[in-house]
């Protein structure tokens, strides 16, 4: 990062049209230099960042912590509600889709890092919304997490698809969140 900023810089950075750095610049709340010739103002970092702090402006350059998503996919709205319930407590934001299309259809635009996945859905299943993922590229990577209490040679049919783990219903609260927690580890290491 420079340790110069154009007016116009220092504005994404507090989040600000450029004209108000430039008030703060010409009511001497912030210091700027002019460049010879032609009067465009720079600002250095490390003028702007006491700025920032003693007016409380939060830095909007820095990156901020990935959302913690889940996306559950399941037909009994009850397992919905216990997965919902488990994930909303340990602070994940959480979305529900009632089959594998809905799962499908909300994959792009809630962009969760992890999906729990039913196998037994009616119309689009489980297995399909794997084999839609082997074909698909999203905008941010998924792991999948089966959460299911379907044959044995289906549950090893969906690792082979792809599925990055799976808990067996019915299962304890605590299995539940210490494998989504192990999603997001596994995603953050491979990122």
């Amino acid at each position: 990062m420079p340790d110069v900023l154009t007016t116009g810089e220092a504005a994404r950075i507090c989040g600000v049209n450029f004209r108000t750095v430039l008030r703060w610049i010409e009511r001497g709340l912030l210091e700027a230099y002019k460049l010879p010739g032609r009067g465009d103002r720079r600002v250095l970092r490390s003028e702007l960042h006491r700025f920032m702090l003693e007016h409380g402006i939060p830095d909007r350059s820095a990156p901020s912590a990935p959302a913690r998503r889940v996306l559950i996919a399941d037909d009994e709205p009850a397992m919905a509600h216990a997965i919902e319930r488990v994930l909303l407590r340990a602070g994940f934001e959480t979305a529900v889709a009632a089959n594998g299309f809905e799962a499908g259809a909300m994959l792009p635009t809630f962009k969760p890092g992890v999906m729990t996945l039913d196998l037994c859905m009616p119309g689009v299943d489980g297995l399909d919304v794997l084999r839609f993922l082997r074909r698909t590229e999203l905008p941010a990577p998924v792991k999948v997490l089966v959460v299911s209490a379907d044959t044995e040679a289906r549950l090893r049919e969906a690792l082979a698809l792809g599925a990055h783990g799976i808990v067996r219903k019915p299962f304890a609260n605590d299995e539940l969140l210490a494998a989504v927690e192990q999603m997001y580890l596994i995603s953050s290491l491979s990122n």
